[in-house]
């Protein structure tokens, strides 16, 4: 058998490498496929320059399984982090990259095809994070979606079927007090945030974008980030303002007044857009001083309820309080009111006493 130069010897059967110096003293390295083509002769098929990727395409042309170097989970979580990661939303992106990380810390060097159910049973039930658990599981289980694609794995997804833990959903509900606890104690950017939450019962940073250019026709324009859906919310009950046109009127009066220029509802004092670092900051201190005020006067126990209040908890607080569900599952943009009841309804039925 004709023996391999030495710069090929690491390669598989019939990989060629080929090195080239560039006019910048740079050394390109190029992966070939040395083939055949239709009539017999010898061809040398492009395998790119990864010598991972290389491998495995050379393991489809040449009808071979992937090598093991490039079947570990290290090179799964690498491609789904080079490939697949930076097509996502920033806010799935920072939540993704979180959970990479605690798979690298147990998966990094494991092959592919030894992640069994098993195994992946045994994380869920080591993590103490028993929510986070149940996403890093689900991240786990997209990528070996992508790695069934990729040509990394022929077996079946490990994760499929597998029992999640239990959750709670959220069920903090703020009153009247603690509301306004709250509001007294925030400045007007906060509190323009905190009525227009309440009054489109959007997420937090769908109220941040909001824009004036968002107004058209006696609607108010919603595209939801996170699921994409599109809202029209009425600023007019017939011929009569709702209390959301009469706050948005109110707010674009002071914004004339103030010189502001852009277009964004909610700004800071400055008249510029406020971002959720700003508002978490506002939030945070304006609840700091209404539970200090409560436990100064003796409500410890007030004190506590308000410093559990979020500002993610105002959506579920304008669910629960319009009396129609199905009302409340449109404006929330929920596809079912099983959603709607199940974790955004936080008070109970109104019924009557017994006398």
């Amino acid at each position: 058998m004709r023996q391999k130069k030495p710069a090929n010897r690491d390669l598989p059967p019939r990989m060629i490498r080929r090195t080239r110096k560039r006019k910048n003293g740079q050394i390109w390295v190029g992966y070939y496929y040395n083939g055949r083509d239709a009539e017999g002769n010898r061809v040398e098929i492009p395998l790119g320059g990864d010598l991972d990727e290389a491998k495995i395409e050379w393991a489809r042309l040449d009808r071979t399984a992937t090598p093991q170097p490039a079947r570990v989970m290290s090179r799964l979580f690498d491609d789904y982090e080079k490939k697949v990661i930076p097509t996502l939303k920033p806010g799935t992106q920072s939540d993704y990259l979180k959970g990479l990380k605690q798979l690298r810390n147990a998966f990094e060097s494991a092959p592919i095809d030894a992640i069994t159910p098993q195994v992946i049973a045994q994380y869920r039930d080591a993590r103490t994070a028993k929510v986070r658990a149940n996403r890093e599981i689900a991240l786990l289980s997209t990528m070996f979606t992508f790695a069934r694609e990729w040509g990394l794995t022929e077996k079946a997804n490990p994760c499929f079927g597998l029992r999640r833990n239990k959750e709670t959903p959220r069920d903090y509900y703020a009153g009247d007090i603690v509301w306004n606890a709250v509001y007294g104690q925030a400045p007007q950017e906060l509190k323009d945030a905190m009525d227009l939450a309440y009054l489109t019962g959007q997420r937090p940073a769908d109220v941040l974008k909001a824009s004036a250019t968002d107004l058209n026709n006696g609607l108010l324009m919603v595209g939801q980030g996170k699921t994409e859906k599109r809202l029209r919310i009425r600023l007019y009950d017939g011929d009569k303002e709702t209390d959301l046109c009469i706050f948005i009127n109110g707010l674009l009066d002071r914004r004339v007044q103030a010189g502001t220029r852009t277009s964004i509802l909610i700004t800071n004092q400055a008249g510029l857009r406020m971002s959720y670092n700003m508002l978490r900051n506002r939030w945070d201190e304006a609840r700091d001083k209404a539970a200090t005020q409560a436990a100064t006067g003796g409500d410890t126990e007030l004190a506590v309820t308000i410093r559990k209040f979020q500002f993610r908890d105002i959506r579920p607080k304008a669910g629960s309080e319009i009396e129609d569900i199905k009302d409340a599952s449109r404006l929330l943009g929920h596809s079912t009111e099983e959603m709607t009841k199940k974790v955004y309804r936080r008070v109970g039925e109104i019924v009557k006493p017994t006398k």
